[in-house]
């Protein structure tokens, strides 16, 4: 899937325009109001936002991986809450149907995630299992046509807007990630329950919360690919997810930079500006020659996920790399900020505690050495 190379950079153009014009002058009453404007989300539903890896045939752009990429860059140049408003659908919330939906489920539920009109969530998460994903202890037991689903869902990003989960649960006795089963869950059905949503460091008007399953029905037609192949659906959808994270985190480095550098011409200390002393020019050159190189592994990792080779690997290294990057970023900009980087005015302190959550969710940075660390054993090098 991809566009038109005219039609797309016109996308791109107008994605540049609406952060820069739109988001960026908002960012401060996100953060006061814990919220994104409805006025916001609704020309996020018309510029095709929400369908950005959904097929044209189900109302979606259709992006290629690399084009999916690019636009995250341009949408990191501003607060990560922004992003988070559709993030879900783009990823983690809907490619588990693009990847395992049968042709009536993706009939009923894509063109209205493409669309925006639903918003997705994507729960595997529990309160005693995160990085351990294959442990989870929801049950799906299997009751004629449907099947009763019990469990707790914990930290799952839009749960308070979504109208439809894709849920992991477990439907078998085999331990690990053999027994556990993924399937579609609306909103609305009886025993679905959402919780407050969580206080956090960053990140406001992105929201997290529980979900609670008391004893659901769901039909078995909902059931995304076969009884236990939810991990496998599971772990090709956050390859998908964790090449969009690392172009987010590229693209928020990016302005960091921009924003180190304007201020660094303008500050003056020792007769001449900040820029002129060589101590900061050293922050400055270790932040762009990090931040190149993100970019230039996440697009390189995308254009093979295009290809349709394996990027288990990749995907890992560029989560785990551009990650960890953008905090040391953020950590460099206060720093050439001095007190005005602690000080809210410049955004600077924001974005400092907004960054930090790159490195936890998605996998956090050591489950992605650990897949890094595993693929490489088992490639011989």
């Amino acid at each position: 899937m991809s566009l038109d190379p005219e039609v797309f950079e016109a996308l791109l153009e107008s994605v540049r325009r609406f952060v820069r014009e739109r988001l960026r002058p908002l960012e401060a009453d996100v953060e006061a109001a814990d919220a994104v404007p409805e006025s916001v989300v609704a020309e996020m539903r018309h510029m095709g936002l929400f369908g950005l890896s959904i097929g044209e045939e189900y109302g979606g752009l259709g992006l290629s991986m690399l084009e999916e990429a690019r636009v995250a860059i341009e949408i990191g140049r501003t607060t990560p809450a922004f992003r988070s408003v559709f993030g879900t659908n783009v990823g983690i919330g809907s490619q588990g149907l693009v990847i395992a939906g049968t042709h009536e489920q993706k009939e009923t539920w894509l063109p209205r995630i493409a669309s925006g009109e639903l918003v997705t969530s994507f729960a595997l998460t529990e309160p005693d299992v995160g990085s351990d994903s294959g442990s989870v202890r929801t049950r799906a037991v299997r009751d004629g046509d449907v099947y009763r689903l019990t469990g707790t869902k914990r930290y799952i990003t839009n749960a308070d807007k979504a109208g439809l989960f894709t849920v992991m649960a477990r439907t078998g006795s085999e331990s690990g990630g053999r027994g556990v089963s993924a399937f579609l869950v609306p909103r609305d059905v009886p025993g679905v329950s959402i919780g407050e949503p969580d206080k956090k460091m960053g990140q406001k008007g992105a929201h997290v919360a529980d979900v609670v399953f008391e004893d659901v029905a769901v039909p078995a037609a909902n059931r995304l690919g076969a009884e236990g192949q939810g991990f496998k659906i599971a772990m090709q959808v956050l390859d998908r997810g964790r090449l969009h994270i690392s172009a987010v985190c590229v693209g928020i480095a990016e302005r960091l930079i921009a924003d180190c550098v304007a201020y660094s011409l303008e500050r003056r200390q020792f007769g001449k500006p900040i820029a002129e002393h060589q101590l900061i020019q050293g922050l400055i050159a270790d932040s762009k020659t990090e931040a190149l190189a993100a970019r230039a592994l996440v697009l390189e990792t995308a254009e093979a996920k295009d290809r349709g080779e394996d990027v288990v690997l990749g995907a890992a290294a560029a989560k785990y790399f551009a990650s960890e990057m953008v905090g040391r970023v953020a950590d460099r900009a206060v720093q050439i900020f001095g007190g005005a980087g602690y000080i809210a005015d410049y955004g600077i302190e924001r974005l400092y505690r907004d960054v930090r959550l790159f490195r936890i969710y998605e996998g956090t940075s050591q489950i992605q050495q650990l897949i890094i660390a595993r693929e490489t054993l088992k490639r011989g090098g």
